[in-house]
């Protein structure tokens, strides 16, 4: 029974991550037949805000209501925002039906993490199921761009949504049949609407003003300013809301927990790590070293692979070390992992690369399902989901911190160098061969600072990763 209930969490999991980045190979037929290329961006953006704002909400309606009715409400939002997607006629119903699948997607991460800890009472049995739904996360990152090359080359960009439809309909029929939830308590709840609706506008209009920023750079126009003032308004009475609620959305006693907050500024922290190879790596295959738009894409794989292989790795070792020591091996992993990437020149050999990007994806395997367990290891049951779905919204915040961060820096180095071809194609011939030149020397010190920030990053990783086992240790100490 539970070996179908993983399948039904692993190909919801692999159907909601894989809609993050299927898209990106489609975007020029979408935007021949839609119109508004200067929207395409939110195509992107709005998936990935929606996914974010409604994580934590499904979190404490999971722990309020239990984890299958709600898991499936998300799933059901999720298949009819993909159906939507596929049937859009203009890029503005796109965008709007993008932000559904959005808030369907939400559910998946961490009610998946929060059943199969409810699932499996065994540590290491629990480990071994989240290294696979990590592992199905991880490799979703490379299999979207492929599906969506293939979609959109043999039948129409549509499919890329409607594929969604028949496999998300088997995982919610086998959740329905399989999944048979303890029932939970019929006693009245509270349900913090207050909490609910400021936090998500708070987080909306921080989010947005990031998202925003990081495209165009224009930080201090007042907009921006004042959406970044606001959303700081809204946290703050955010806390104070939930202080006074007597069954708050997120328990401020979760912000107390030292490991839980100990995870989730490591979380914080490896997401940033991520997020500057995805974008800025292509960037230095095509403009630095002047490789093909299919051979950027190809240098990611490595990461997806080796995410898989660490996940799964990860789910075997637990129980012969402790979570701790699997956590400080991932995190010295990417520190070496980002050294070699720091190093990075034109005349590099294609390997370093490979190994670098591959080494990335074995630290994140190694430890992003120890992260689910640890978190699930310091609360009590009635709070699984929400630590789990606050975890899930601190690593897609850190994504787009990160992106907004990282584009900041780059953007100071190469457009602060005041070359006029940056925007130039990087194929030999568009420019002079002096001029291609000096833009794949600007934009090798961007890349090259940006590499030095995930180096910082990574170095800090190990750090929290070192803190965190001084926790550990000092908590085993005081049980004897």
């Amino acid at each position: 029974m539970r070996v179908k209930i993983m399948i039904a969490l692993m190909l919801a999991t692999f159907l909601a991550a894989m809609e993050g980045t299927i898209v990106s190979t489609a975007v020029p037929r979408i935007t021949s037949e839609l119109s508004g290329f200067e929207q395409v961006s939110w195509v992107y953006a709005i998936y990935m805000l929606a996914t974010a704002v409604s994580a934590p909400i499904y979190g404490k309606l999971a722990d309020l209501f239990g984890r299958k009715k709600i898991f499936l409400i998300g799933i059901g939002i999720f298949l009819a925002g993909s159906a939507l997607c596929g049937i859009a006629m203009s890029m503005e119903q796109l965008i709007i039906f993008r932000a559904i699948q959005g808030l369907g997607a939400g559910a998946v991460m961490p009610i998946t993490m929060t059943i199969i800890g409810d699932l499996y009472s065994d540590l290491s049995a629990r480990a071994k199921s989240q290294g696979w739904i990590s592992a199905v996360w991880g490799f979703s990152g490379v299999a979207g761009p492929l599906v969506g090359g293939f979609l959109v080359d043999t039948v129409s960009w549509r499919y890329i949504f409607f594929l969604n439809l028949p496999f998300g309909l088997i995982s919610f029929l086998m959740l329905i049949l399989y999944y048979k939830e303890q029932k939970m308590n019929k006693t009245k709840r509270h349900i913090d609407y207050a909490g609910a609706l400021i936090f998500s506008v708070g987080t909306i209009a921080l989010l947005y003003a990031l998202l925003t920023g990081s495209q165009d750079q224009s930080w201090l126009n007042p907009t921006i300013l004042s959406l970044i003032g606001f959303s700081l308004i809204s946290f703050l009475f955010f806390f104070y809301v939930e202080r006074k609620s007597p069954e708050p959305m997120i328990p401020l006693n979760l912000f107390t927990n030292r490991n839980i907050s100990m995870i989730n500024l490591l979380s914080l922290v490896i997401n940033g790590i991520v997020i500057s190879l995805v974008v800025y790596l292509p960037i230095w295959t095509q403009g630095v070293l002047g490789e093909s738009a299919t051979v950027a894409g190809f240098v990611l794989t490595p990461m997806s692979v080796c995410w898989t292989l660490g996940a799964v790795l990860s789910g075997q070792l637990l129980g012969r070390l402790r979570a701790e020591q699997l956590i400080i091996t991932g995190t010295a992993v990417l520190t070496v992992a980002a050294s070699l990437l720091s190093w990075l020149s034109e005349s590099s050999p294609d390997f370093l690369v490979y190994v670098g990007v591959g080494l990335i994806g074995l630290g994140m395997g190694l430890i992003t399902p120890i992260v689910m367990v640890k978190i699930q290891a310091s609360v009590a049951v009635e709070q699984r989901g929400t630590a789990v779905a606050l975890n899930t919204f601190t690593g897609t915040f850190s994504q787009t911190f990160g992106a907004a961060v990282f584009g900041m820096v780059f953007n100071l180095v190469t457009i602060g160098s005041g070359h006029s071809n940056l925007g130039s194609s990087f194929e030999t011939g568009a420019i002079s061969a002096e001029q291609l030149r000096e833009v794949r020397e600007v934009l090798a010190s961007g890349v090259h600072v940006v590499f030095t920030g995930t180096l910082l990053l990574a170095a800090c990783s190990l750090f929290l990763a070192i803190v965190l086992n001084k926790l550990g240790k000092q908590q085993v100490f005081a049980k004897k």
